[in-house]
């Protein structure tokens, strides 16, 4: 990683950004050389999705897959799968197509959320166990972006 895309990791925990132009615009003003294009190539590679903002519409965040290729499988599957998700107190529920929980629970697991106590599969439907309902909330705030 170079210095470019550790000060867009700094910029994205500090501000929320919508679009890449308010990034390149960021970075310029902090002394970095930076196009649209540059910038679009280190989201691709740091991984950055769009997810729901508090202040803007969107904002980008950076998506927790672990460095396999098999994490980005599972992360693939996680979307195609994944039918609802709901919290119910600090409980989050995900439904999914029949026969793909387990899969769609090993990413969950690799999320390392430190506010799910642990998770439970079966063929269709994934229980996940926050510590507060307000965490689940996050989860399932989170977990939703993937799509």
């Amino acid at each position: 990683m170079n210095r470019r895309q550790n000060a867009i990791l700094e910029i994205i925990n500090e501000v929320e950004i919508e679009r890449q132009e308010e990034l390149v615009a960021i970075l310029i003003e902090r002394g970095f050389d930076a196009t649209q294009a540059t910038i679009s190539r280190d989201i691709k590679q740091l991984g950055l999705v769009k997810m729901h903002g508090e202040k803007k519409k969107f904002k980008y965040t950076q998506v927790k897959y672990a460095t396999d290729g098999i994490s980005a499988k599972f992360g693939n599957l996680f979307k195609e799968s994944v039918l609802s998700i709901q919290t119910a107190g600090n409980i989050v529920v995900i439904k999914t197509v029949t026969g793909s929980a387990n899969s769609a629970a090993a990413f969950l697991d690799k999320q390392d959320f430190e506010t799910i106590l642990g998770s439970i599969a079966g063929d269709d439907c994934i229980i996940a166990v926050a510590t507060t309902p307000e965490e689940a909330q996050n989860v399932a705030k989170t977990l939703k972006s993937f799509f």
